[in-house]
């Protein structure tokens, strides 16, 4: 499992982000306060704050989460 921070900007991030982790075979979620929504739900995104960033949660250690992790470098904060 890992966590990272990720910033969604606007409507296009959001859409491009949903597209991403839906080709992903394992769970991630995102965290907002108390509030966790499947980061697969475009309709539970946007239920979030999302000036601030959120907390992406990956629930696998295996190579395929290193893929997506490359693939979704642009919208992690450092």
């Amino acid at each position: 499992m890992k966590e990272l921070k990720v910033k969604l900007e606007s409507i296009e991030s959001v859409k491009e982000f949903v597209g991403m982790t839906n080709r992903c075979a394992f769970d991630i979620d995102l965290v907002s306060g108390r509030y966790a929504v499947d980061a697969k739900s475009i309709m539970g995104i946007f239920s979030l704050d999302l000036s601030r960033a959120l907390t992406m949660i990956v629930h696998t250690d295996d190579e395929k989460s290193a893929e997506f992790l490359e693939e979704a470098d642009k919208f992690i904060v450092k």
